[in-house]
């Protein structure tokens, strides 16, 4: 009977959000700007050979895996190619830096001023990032004979229109931030991977032919990894907390107790191990296929770089790919959640606000228990982002088919509507509305 009660309070959710006018324009405006995105990544760069530039994805794995995250944008080798993902870049790097660098550290100090000047330089580090990744990108495909001319002057006309496009995606994104539902880069990347998503499947059956058993296989290991996406995002571990502080009363001083709780998440780290550690195992392979022996019968070590890290192998050589991948996803998830923890600094802010944990002593102790305890969490967050890394080999072991939804594109996917539907929910919530979670 539950299923039944769900969908007319869903429905009854979305009339809702539809029939308040604020709401109602943050929701359209989110759509229109989507809608522009989409248009934004079918303007092509000048002098690319479209044929050459698709069988170039047909048989390269992991341009096909970028080319989802761009919503077929590269493909098509678009001026929206890149996406957002320069910025993502520069933004984790400043992630990394400000606890470094103690002019950064300072300026994360000084509250609202001080985060927009550290967003104003990851805005300006984006450009140069942008133009580097743009650079190398043009570079292999015209190696690779995709790109006619390879003159300066052409060559820094479709740099410059990368970027560009970069930058106007990025203006798109905190455009939805401002005015719409959701963070607006997430939103933008989540547009780019939901639009590949039917061209991915229709590939897939094609592949697929008539293997309808491993089909339906894969679409039960996506729709289990889905909820438990779903339950480790949500998880969390509470640390209880006890505020003493004193009122004044009728001439005297009361001291009084107010408890309340810390969440500590899971899935501290979120998507970032999965990033770092793609970028660790690609990158070998990356570097190797420029030095590659054109002719098969004679490979030369590059060749078997190629071979050792190739996401597209199968047994036995996936294996190592793959079990590298697992072991780089679990030391960088616990490595960023320490970053992310000393970042908080939730011994200090618990005591400079006479905070502390029930028979914990404030201080060292306290820092200690919270150690321990996020210690403890993030191995069941770090194992589950491992086993959620691999699972896209795990399936095309077991049913044979070969779609190419990483395990980066669920998390987003799952992250964004997770995020929108609680923002939707504070805003009905807040003008005396029902909401979509029970």
């Amino acid at each position: 009977m539950r299923p039944r009660a769900a969908r007319p309070r869903l429905l009854q959710a979305m009339i809702d959000a539809f029939s308040l006018p604020d709401l109602r324009r943050r929701i359209l405006i989110t759509l229109g700007i989507l809608v522009a995105f989409r248009f934004v990544a079918h303007v092509p760069l000048p002098g690319v050979d479209l044929d050459a530039l698709d069988q170039l994805f047909g048989r390269n794995q992991l341009l096909g895996m970028l080319d989802l995250f761009s919503g077929g944008a590269m493909r098509r080798l678009s001026v929206a190619a890149m996406g957002v993902y320069p910025y993502i870049t520069s933004s984790i790097i400043m992630q990394l830096m400000v606890p470094v660098i103690p002019r950064l550290q300072a300026l994360s100090q000084e509250g609202e001023s001080g985060r927009h000047k550290i967003n104003l330089i990851t805005h300006w580090l984006t450009i140069p990032m942008a133009g580097l990744q743009g650079y190398g990108q043009l570079v292999y495909l015209q190696r690779e004979g995709v790109l006619g001319s390879a003159a300066v002057l052409p060559m820094a006309t479709m740099v410059f229109s990368m970027v560009a496009g970069t930058l106007f995606l990025v203006w798109l994104g905190e455009l939805i931030t401002e005015y719409g539902i959701g963070n607006g880069i997430s939103i933008i990347i989540f547009g780019g991977i939901v639009s590949g998503l039917p061209d991915m499947v229709g590939r897939g059956m094609l592949t697929g032919g008539t293997n309808f058993v491993g089909l339906a296989g894969y679409l039960i290991i996506a729709l289990a990894t889905i909820g438990a996406i779903v339950i480790f995002t949500e998880a969390h571990r509470r640390i209880p907390v006890h505020y003493a502080r004193s009122v004044f009363r009728g001439g005297k001083m009361y001291k009084q107790s107010g408890a309340t709780h810390i969440p500590l998440r899971v899935n501290t780290a979120g998507m970032i191990p999965l990033i770092f550690a793609m970028s660790l195992t690609i990158f070998p392979g990356i570097v190797a296929s420029y030095f590659i022996s054109a002719n098969p019968a004679e490979p030369n070590f590059a060749n078997t770089i190629v071979t050792w890290f190739n996401p597209g192998a199968g047994l036995p050589l996936g294996l190592f790919y793959w079990g590298l991948y697992f072991v780089l996803v679990i030391g960088f998830a616990f490595f960023y959640t320490l970053v992310i923890f000393q970042q908080q600094d939730l011994p200090g802010t618990l005591q400079r606000q006479g905070g502390f944990v029930p028979g914990i002593r404030p201080g060292k102790q306290t820092t200690s228990y919270l150690n321990h305890v996020i210690n403890r969490i993030t191995w069941a967050g770090a194992i589950f982002l491992a086993l959620v890394a691999i699972m896209p080999f795990i399936s095309r072991e077991v049913t044979t088919v070969d779609l190419q939804l990483s395990s980066f594109g669920m998390l987003i996917v799952v992250g964004v509507v997770l995020d929108t539907m609680k923002q939707l929910e504070a805003q009905l919530v807040m003008r005396r509305y029902e909401g979509f979670i029970k």
